[in-house]
């Protein structure tokens, strides 16, 4: 559960926007939409050796 205390002054727009910094951070919402979305192991595995290729050849470019 994540608490956020308003300090004395503060205003909600503030405090709302510290909840949402620390809510993004937990990566609840991010969890949520990858359990949506059920994904075989080797797609997986195939789509993180695409991003490291692809991460790869960024490297070498700028070298």
């Amino acid at each position: 559960m994540i608490i956020v205390n308003v300090k004395e002054g503060e205003s909600l727009d503030r405090a709302l926007k510290r909840f949402k910094k620390k809510f993004e951070k937990t990566g609840v919402l991010r969890e949520l939409r990858s359990r949506q979305a059920f994904e075989k192991k080797s797609v997986t595995r195939r789509i993180q050796v695409k991003k490291a290729i692809y991460k790869q050849s960024l490297n070498q470019e700028t070298v």
